[in-house]
């Protein structure tokens, strides 16, 4: 099944999915996009935009270190890009429905990884600047 296919059933699957990135289970393959916004979700469903996104450079570090992945692989502008466009999601969501419907919605909103490459040239996100450190986009302001 590819990831923009899958679905989730239920919120217990949801939480799964941060049980298994926290404890270090997911081989680093199989922690894809949506698994990335499945997290950056339920952070911030759980908590204020800044600690959502402690937590989450805490939890992708931790992970890295754990499956032995070079550090240079952490992105903070990726990460800062990707929280605050779900963290915008939920902001609109309807946070009375099930956690597993939100999740599929959201993945339905924010899903596409190429949506990244609509604020930034592939040539600021490759630099090591924008791995280290938050950056503006280059191409056009964040509109989320």
């Amino acid at each position: 099944m590819r990831e923009t296919d899958a679905r989730y059933r239920s919120d217990g699957e949801v939480r799964e999915v941060v049980r298994k990135f926290e404890s270090c289970e997911f081989q680093p393959s199989e922690f894809k996009h949506r698994l990335h916004l499945t997290v950056a979700l339920s952070y911030l469903l759980d908590s204020t935009y800044a600690e959502a996104l402690e937590r989450m450079r805490q939890s992708l570090r931790r992970f890295i270190q754990a499956r032995g992945i070079e550090p240079v692989v952490y992105h903070e502008t990726l990460t800062v890009f990707w929280m605050r466009r779900v963290l915008a999601f939920v902001e609109q969501a309807d946070r009375t429905r099930d956690l597993a419907e939100l999740a599929n919605e959201m993945f339905d909103a924010c899903g596409d990884p190429r949506l990244v490459f609509d604020y930034y040239s592939k040539e600021r996100l490759d630099s090591d600047k924008a791995r280290a450190y938050w950056l503006d986009s280059d191409l056009r302001p964040l509109d989320f």
